[in-house]
């Protein structure tokens, strides 16, 4: 099903998606999306979405289920507490991504703006993952819980993150593809080398990742990769009262 959403509002707009979706419709495209919010919101169904132009706050939020592709920049708040899925962005994207996200996969094939992977949890045996191919803002992984986050550093810029890089991080993992700096970090997590291990689990993902988007999986891997990972599972603890 072809949608032109030029000038229209997103709420009809994502009327006729669902409706199409409860009809049985498997296969999207949407042409000249220009900020249309909440593509995708809710949706069970296993279907394919491609999006022509830039979609609005909140793509996939609470989605579960859906391929959504994005030939363009993507603005903020994708994957909002999403539960499964996969989202591809062709571009870069803007703050808060994968805010409690809590399962599926989105790939970012340029820079991702401030707070990417705030309070992202595991549920149950889900996993979500968040892989960016350029930079970061600050607080990447703030109040991180759970989950796998990626950052690739393939377009030069410096530097590859910014500051209070895990603040509040307790749960999960984050290898960034560069040297990052002490004084980028926050006083909740620490620096590891990498073992086998860690370079398979990364290895299993870049490798999708690398096809999407055309990049050569030998030379991404050849990086040296920064493993972040928390320092307690209650950083905050001694600030409650029993």
């Amino acid at each position: 099903m072809r949608i032109d959403a030029k000038c229209m509002h997103y709420r009809p707009m994502n009327k006729m998606i669902s409706d199409a979706v409860a009809a049985g419709e498997k296969e999207f495209e949407l042409d000249n999306v220009g900020g249309q919010r909440y593509i995708g919101t809710g949706l069970n169904e296993s279907i394919n979405i491609t999006i022509n132009g830039t979609p609005g706050n909140d793509l996939g939020t609470f989605m579960n289920g859906p391929k959504i592709i994005v030939n363009a920049n993507a603005q903020d708040g994708i994957a909002n507490t999403m539960n499964s899925g996969e989202i591809i962005v062709h571009g870069s994207v803007g703050d808060i991504i994968g805010y409690g996200m809590r399962g599926g996969k989105l790939y970012i094939r340029g820079d991702a703006g401030y707070r990417v992977g705030i309070h992202m949890k595991e549920y149950k045996k889900q996993i979500p993952v968040i892989i960016a191919g350029g930079t970061a803002g600050d607080f990447f992984g703030e109040y991180m819980a759970g989950g796998i986050m990626i950052l690739l550093g393939m377009n030069g810029k410096s530097p590859l993150v910014g500051d209070y890089v895990g603040t509040g991080m307790h749960g999960g993992v984050m290898y960034i593809r560069g040297k990052v700096d002490p004084y980028h970090l926050g006083k909740e997590v620490s620096c590891l080398e990498l073992s086998e291990e860690d370079m398979k689990l990364i290895g299993s993902y870049l490798k999708e990742y690398c096809e999407y988007f055309g990049f050569d999986y030998n030379e991404v891997m050849s990086g040296k990769f920064t493993k972040l990972v928390p320092l307690s599972h209650r950083p905050y603890g001694n600030m409650y009262v029993y």
